[in-house]
């Protein structure tokens, strides 16, 4: 079975888009015995390597931890009180049309991406009463930002003349892996006070940018920052609205990459945590579980941070001594809390399938899900009710999880108030801390694809990359680039990819970045 060429990752709206041409070799192994790779985390880096060498013909083997696949992006089963079956999650993610690759794995299974429907506004809500929109913003820049300047009450006509022209140039002329060397030594809210930013409007770059990495402001990295600019604002004309799955994330999305994944021999061994890696005599690893042990000629790290440590540290002669050590220092952002209840009226028919808010407290995000899910949309209709998803990110890791769920329901009454007469019927909670903190001035120890031992490679959303990608994309890119490495060495082809442009859009203001950068 081989790759239709429809599925491949392919660029948007925007023309000026590069492409990241595969490397070549044959389409696919055959004769003899096909070399065997362990894939180690099936989030999204660990499926899209999966994909890519299950259909090169190579023998693939991918072990996940948790009972189901996906990662951060994963689903399970719950009852409500009600009796209703329903399918829990770690909240909404936006999958942004400068996703390319992303929608190429999920091309595979969904060739038109009709289990994506699209969101028409992203609202922001500050408790001061500012109210932000990007459904009417331009999307080519540099009109998105003249435009959203326009359009939003954050931003008043004398703030403009308040920016830094010296400080803001360089963000029009974004480039790797230049940006680390000039952003990663300040935080990101230094970088906005660095510009000028004005105060009333920082609460957006802060709530669309830094709370999307679940990190406080002052220890996000402004790379970062600069980076996502970049790659949703100013280098793209893809624009910031998004697509979110019309099914929870299993039916829409994994259970059928793991049947695509089944019908090309991959082995599924979901539920099995690695222990650690160990050298195999006759070459490759040994990769070992409670189940037993593997033999693998190749890896594929797609673990968070916390995996990632753990196996380094079980795995005395994986790579080396200094990369082990790098592994050990990487750290995790601060916690989140998803807070889910299934209420007994409905959320007021006009309120948005997604609302970021600032000021209210904890509160970061509102999600009414039977605007877009139809598990969501089938239990209010059956109840009368609604399914509302409150998130609070970067919190206190000695809060308690309890306590702060409590806070955002009083949060949602104050911002929703009609929901101060709604019974909740079910909730459900998730609190957990594995997201990468990228720490100011962390760019270094950060794993890149290769590793020392070209028989290993990482990926996910932690991997640091020179190609501009960031969150969901990122772990799809380098979980295919993870994979390319291995097929090259086979002399098997890789994939093609696509990104934003890697390199500011104007030739006029790359030359002023430049002037700014060296004044």
């Amino acid at each position: 079975m081989s790759p239709h060429p429809v599925r491949a990752a392919r660029r948007g709206r925007d023309r000026k888009a590069d492409v990241v041409p595969a490397h070549e070799g044959r389409d696919r192994h055959t004769g003899g015995d096909a070399p065997r790779c362990a894939v180690v985390g099936g989030g999204i880096a660990g499926l899209a390597a999966a994909t890519l060498l299950a259909e090169r013909g190579v023998d693939v083997t991918l072990y996940e931890r948790e009972a189901s696949l996906g990662g951060r992006l994963a689903g399970w089963p719950v009852e409500l009180a009600d009796g209703s079956a329903a399918t829990m999650s770690r909240g909404f993610h936006a999958f942004f049309r400068q996703y390319y690759n992303l929608r190429g794995l999920l091309r595979r299974v969904d060739p038109g991406l009709e289990r994506l429907r699209g969101i028409g506004d992203y609202p922001l809500q500050h408790a001061s009463g500012l109210y932000d929109s990007f459904a009417r913003v331009p999307r080519t820049p540099p009109w998105n930002a003249l435009g959203f300047a326009a359009l939003s009450p954050s931003f008043r006509r004398d703030d403009l003349g308040g920016l830094d022209a010296r400080a803001a140039l360089p963000l029009l002329d974004v480039r790797l892996p230049e940006l680390y060397a000039r952003y990663d030594g300040i935080s990101a809210r230094a970088l906005l006070q660095r510009i000028g930013f004005p105060e009333a409007a920082r609460h957006l770059a802060f709530e669309v940018f830094s709370r999307s990495f679940f990190a406080d402001p002052d220890e996000l990295s402004a790379a970062e920052l600069a980076l996502m600019f970049h790659i949703y604002f100013l280098g793209s004309s893809e624009g910031l609205l998004f697509d979110v799955p019309d099914e929870p994330y299993p039916q829409a999305l994994w259970d059928p990459l793991a049947r695509y994944l089944d019908g090309h021999g991959v082995r599924l061994r979901t539920g099995t945590p690695v222990h650690a890696v160990e050298p195999d005599p006759r070459g490759g690893h040994v990769v070992v579980t409670e189940e037993g042990t593997d033999r693998a000629d190749a890896l594929v790290l797609a673990l968070d941070p916390a995996g990632l440590r753990s196996l380094a540290a079980q795995s005395p002669t994986l790579c080396d001594d200094a990369w082990r050590a790098r592994v050990g220092r990487l750290a995790c952002a601060p916690p989140f809390l998803v807070h889910r209840i299934w209420l007994d009226r409905p959320v007021g028919a006009d309120r948005p399938g997604f609302l970021g808010t600032s000021g209210y407290g904890p509160l970061d995000n509102i999600s009414v899900l039977e605007r877009w899910e139809g598990e969501a949309l089938r239990w209010a209709r059956k109840s009368g009710g609604s399914v509302v998803e409150l998130h609070a990110y970067a919190a206190e890791p000695s809060s308690d999880p309890e306590a702060l769920s409590r806070t955002l329901l009083d949060e949602l009454r104050r911002v929703y108030p009609e929901t101060r007469r709604a019974r909740v019927v079910d909730e459900r909670r998730l609190w957990r801390a594995d997201c990468p903190l990228f720490a100011v001035g962390g760019a270094d120890d950060r794993p890149t694809v290769d590793t020392p031992d070209p028989t290993v490679t990482v990926a996910g959303d932690l991997v640091r990359t020179d190609l501009p990608v960031a969150l969901m994309e990122r772990a799809a890119t380098t979980g295919f680039l993870a994979a390319a490495a291995h097929l090259r060495r086979w002399g098997l082809r890789g994939q093609t990819l696509w990104t934003v442009p890697r390199r500011g859009r104007s030739a006029v203001l790359r030359g002023l970045a430049t002037l700014a950068g060296t004044s």
